[in-house]
């Protein structure tokens, strides 16, 4: 905790003046002011800088904006959960039919975590992973901290915290989360929420790397991610309706990395709402509307 010593012991010696001189109650308003001081900067510090305090105010403020994506998977959850709710009661279930069709695709839930620091020159980056080669999907790219929900988990955040642990050794005591952004859809079919947190002091990580699951643990600018430099783009469709898929390419300690796909486009939309400006580039990004029905080998192109 940083604060001011030199104020601290201002208000100390004026409280005892006040004390010896005239009442109480001006050394209780003192004392009170002095704890109060304290803990405002305490709050305050836990954020880090000035400007990453000033961040986490705006993100906390952040709202999704409308989807159809997630109108569609919002409905489906009220529709579980009132079928739920009628067997909780007590109803038969042959009396109280819930019209749910059982074969309606239902995409299962992950999450990932933006984590927010500042470097020594005060750039605003982001920590990424390089997938281990030797994992069944998405081998050997570049993602975020991450990965699917499990049934302990009581929300998008506990699930990116927890995956980002398991992952890296991210500590989610060591993190404060500001915001949850609205749901993207991997070319798998998962319900992909990102998860924004600000590390405060970027000393408090020390990788540690599942090697079952990751290869590399690095970071990149954020701002990169809204600029049309080391940037190419793909044309794609999904049901009906066209998109971009960007491709980012980033040098690190000498090591070339490709940041594309659904971490790029998450990244682009993070940046977008962290700085307050649309990317210099067009994003045209895709409509995420979720298939009525979908088998194992349905997956976005």
């Amino acid at each position: 905790m940083r604060f001011s010593y030199s104020l601290i012991s201002h208000i100390l010696r004026t409280t005892r003046t006040r004390t010896n001189s005239s009442s109480v109650s001006n050394s209780i308003s003192n004392t009170n002011l002095l704890l109060l001081f304290m803990d405002n900067t305490s709050k305050s510090s836990s954020f880090g800088s000035l400007r990453l305090q000033n961040l986490a105010q705006q993100l906390r403020l952040y709202k999704t904006p409308p989807s159809s994506f997630f109108d569609e998977v919002e409905e489906q959850r009220q529709e579980e959960s009132a079928g739920k709710l009628v067997s909780q009661v007590g109803f038969a279930e042959s009396s109280t039919p819930i019209v749910v069709n059982p074969e309606r695709f239902q995409p299962k839930k992950a999450a990932v975590l933006i984590c927010l620091f500042e470097d020594d020159d005060g750039v605003l980056r982001v920590i990424l992973t390089k997938r281990s080669s030797n994992l069944s999907t998405h081998s050997g790219e570049v993602s975020l901290p991450g990965g699917k929900a499990e049934e302990g988990d009581a929300n998008d955040t506990d699930t990116a915290m927890r995956e980002a642990k398991e992952e890296i050794g991210l500590e989610p005591s060591t993190v404060n989360v500001v915001t949850v952004m609205e749901p993207f859809l991997s070319k798998h079919l998962l319900r992909v929420v990102p998860v924004i947190g600000i590390l405060p002091d970027k000393h408090l990580f020390i990788p540690i790397p599942n090697a079952d699951e990751v290869e590399e643990v690095f970071d990149a600018p954020l701002e990169m991610f809204l600029k049309d430099e080391n940037r190419t783009s793909e044309e794609r469709e999904w049901m009906g309706d066209k998109y971009l898929i960007h491709y980012f390419d980033y040098e690190a300690e000498n090591k070339k990395f490709m940041i594309w796909g659904l971490t790029a486009g998450i990244l682009i939309r993070a940046a977008s709402v962290v700085f307050q400006r649309p990317p210099s580039f067009v994003e045209q990004r895709p409509n995420f509307r979720v298939p009525k029905a979908c088998n194992g080998d349905n997956i976005m192109p």
